[in-house]
């Protein structure tokens, strides 16, 4: 991983630079990263094709892959530009779907929960519920080696107006008050980071989805909303699906689980929609494992 000073200088550059050399400086970086990592370029594939239900190619998927990693580059090209922007220009670049559930949550004072895949450029997003509609927005992030990496990425989503909690024992109490204080809780739900998720099937296969956003839901009441944020051509488009129901009817157990499972089918729809703009590249499931050659982990045994 890239240290905390890389990442500083990549903003500086994306801030600063007239747009035409920071897009080609993005392209060639991506273009350089895909090169250079076999095994993301395998996942990436592997990705698209359950998305897309086939598979794929070898020119095909070479053009799929490559315009994922262009995607991915865009991504943090776009975020590293934001704190630079004002608010007409994020509103002009943004449109959005299903927008009044989530302003009809904040206005009953139960912050709704946003659950979403790591796909498109989901902190346009959140920048513009903090400036247009003045909305409080929680994060969870997964903690990253080393630690000022962590901090800086902290310390750049707070100045993109979100108060960001890190994945760990105090993660869930902190996530109840944000939204008892009516926050937009965005919570990236496609990978079960900490190992101790829920099975499910998920594109067909068998992994672990993170139980968290199923287990706030049933006991806050929050509404849990599938969400995403998609590049259509030069603008970002924001769409916020039916709620799950999370009502209770089978213990806490049983409903975890079904609930679990209905967002599961909910972000493969959403992915669906634009699958080279999932950029998703870590193993999520133990096929994937087995296709790099490694041990697939104890977590991931015996679904």
């Amino acid at each position: 991983m890239p240290s905390a000073s890389a990442y500083r200088a990549a903003e500086s550059f994306a801030r600063r630079a007239p747009a035409p050399l920071a897009r080609a400086a993005a392209l060639a970086g991506a273009a350089a990263v895909a090169a250079a990592s076999r095994d993301r370029r395998l996942l990436v594939r592997r990705n698209l094709e359950r998305a897309l239900g086939r598979p794929l190619g070898r020119r095909e998927a070479a053009r799929r892959v490559a315009a994922t990693f262009d995607w991915y580059a865009r991504y943090y090209l776009e975020s590293f530009r934001l704190p630079s922007l004002d608010a007409a220009t994020i509103d002009a670049g943004f449109g959005h779907e299903g927008v009044d559930a989530i302003d009809r949550a904040v206005r009953s004072g139960t912050g709704p929960i946003l659950v979403m895949p790591h796909l498109g450029t989901w902190e346009w997003a959140a920048w513009w519920l903090a400036l247009i509609p003045k909305m409080k927005v929680t994060a969870v992030v997964e903690p990253l080696e080393p630690p000022e990496v962590f901090e800086w990425f902290v310390s750049f989503r707070q100045r993109l107006g979100m108060d960001i909690i890190p994945l760990g024992p105090d993660a869930g109490g902190r996530l109840a008050a944000a939204i008892k204080r009516g926050d937009v809780v965005c919570l990236l739900a496609d990978r079960d980071v900490a190992g101790s998720g829920v099975a499910v099937e998920f594109f067909g296969e068998r992994t672990r989805l993170p139980a968290g956003p199923a287990l706030l839901a049933l006991r806050t009441g929050a509404p849990l909303i599938p969400a995403a944020v998609y590049w259509r051509g030069r603008t970002r488009h924001a769409i916020a699906g039916t709620p799950i129901d999370t009502s209770r009817s089978a213990g806490i157990r049983g409903d975890t689980q079904r609930v679990v499972q209905d967002y599961a089918a909910a972000l493969e729809d959403l992915i669906r929609a634009a699958p080279e703009q999932w950029h998703l590249m870590s193993p999520n499931w133990p096929s994937d494992y087995e296709a790099l050659g490694r041990p697939v982990p104890d977590h991931l045994q015996n679904l």
